[in-house]
C-alpha cells in the first residue's frame, strides 16, 4: 500500500503528518510507525500524527512517540497539526480539537505562528531538587548550571527510568536562567528516549515551573530550545494555571509517498 505523508518541524521537534480522515491507516501496527519515524531506515520524525474526523469538534489528534507507540499530549506536535489542518483546508486561522488529554483551541497568525491553549494545571510538586507537573504529558523540570555542556540523553534516561517514575517513565527537562523572564531548556523525551530540539509541553511545564519556583513573576515566559524559540503564557488565578498558550513557528518541510 502506498501512504502519503506530510513532514512538518515545530522548532526542531518534526512530525510525520497523516490525513486519516478515511480511516485507512493501520494504528495498531506498532512496528510500522516505528520504522516510519526512523531516521535511517524511514521517513525519520520524532513522532506521527493522525489527523482524523471527530464529530464534536474540528478534527481529532491521534499521536504515537517514535517508538511506535499511543502517547500522551505533545504541544509542538498539536501545534504543526493545527498548520497541517489549514493546508487540508479543514480549518482557516481558528480551531477547536480533540487530543488524548481533551479539548484544545489554537490560532495561525499571518505569519505562520501558532497558538495553541493547553491544559489548565494546579497540580506542582515542588521537591528540593526539581519540579514535577503534568502539562498533558508528565515532566521533570530541573535547573542546571553548565546547560551547555550537560550530558541531557545520559542523565535524562537515568532519571526517565529512575524508581522515581516507574515504568510509566517522565520527560526530563534541564533548565538555565537567561533573564527575568528568559530560560533556556533542554529535553529528554520519552518514547523517543533521546535528546529532542524542543518539546513543547516541557517548554510550558518550564514555565509554569520557574513562576512557581519564582525564578520569574511573568506571565509571559521566553523559551531558548535547541530549535528555536517559544512563547507560553497564562493567567494564574490562586495556584492555577488558566489560559495557557504556547506559541511558535509550525512549518511545512515536504511531502511524500512510501510504501508501506
Amino acid at each position: 500500500m502506498q501512504l502519503e505523508f506530510f513532514k512538518y518541524q515545530g522548532t526542531g521537534n518534526d512530525f510525520v503528518m497523516v490525513d486519516n480522515r478515511t480511516n485507512f491507516f493501520p494504528k495498531e501496527n506498532t512496528k510500522l510507525i516505528a520504522q516510519l519515524c526512523d531516521r535511517r531506515f524511514g521517513i525519520g520524525a520524532d513522532g506521527l500524527i493522525l489527523l482524523e474526523n471527530d464529530t464534536e469538534t474540528d478534527f481529532k489528534m491521534v499521536y504515537y512517540n517514535s517508538d511506535g507507540n499511543q502517547s500522551s499530549m505533545c504541544g509542538n506536535g498539536g501545534r504543526c497539526l493545527v498548520a497541517f489542518a489549514k493546508k487540508l483546508n479543514v480549518i482557516q486561522k481558528t480551531t477547536t480539537f480533540m487530543a488524548t488529554d481533551g479539548l484544545h483551541h489554537a490560532h495561525i497568525s499571518d505569519d505562520g505562528l501558532v497558538a495553541l491553549q493547553m491544559i489548565d494545571v494546579s497540580d506542582v510538586n515542588v521537591n528540593p531538587e526539581f519540579v514535577f507537573l503534568n502539562t498533558g504529558s508528565p515532566h521533570h523540570v530541573q535547573l542546571v548550571n553548565n546547560l551547555e555542556q550537560y550530558n541531557v540523553k545520559e542523565n535524562g534516561s537515568q532519571i526517565r527510568y529512575s524508581e522515581l517514575y516507574g515504568k510509566e517513565g517522565s520527560n526530563i527537562n534541564f533548565v538555565k536562567q537567561i533573564d527575568e523572564s528568559t530560560f533556556t531548556l533542554r529535553t529528554y523525551e520519552r518514547g523517543v528516549e533521546d535528546e529532542t530540539l524542543s518539546c513543547g509541553t516541557g517548554a510550558t511545564a518550564v514555565a509554569i515551573a520557574m513562576n512557581v519556583l519564582g525564578k520569574t513573576d511573568s506571565c509571559t515566559v521566553n523559551l531558548n530550545v535547541q530549535g528555536g524559540k517559544l512563547i507560553v503564557s497564562f493567567v494564574k488565578e490562586d495556584s492555577v494555571f488558566k489560559k495557557v498558550m504556547l506559541k511558535g513557528p509550525a512549518k511545512f518541510v515536504f511531502n511524500g509517498i512510501i510504501e508501506i
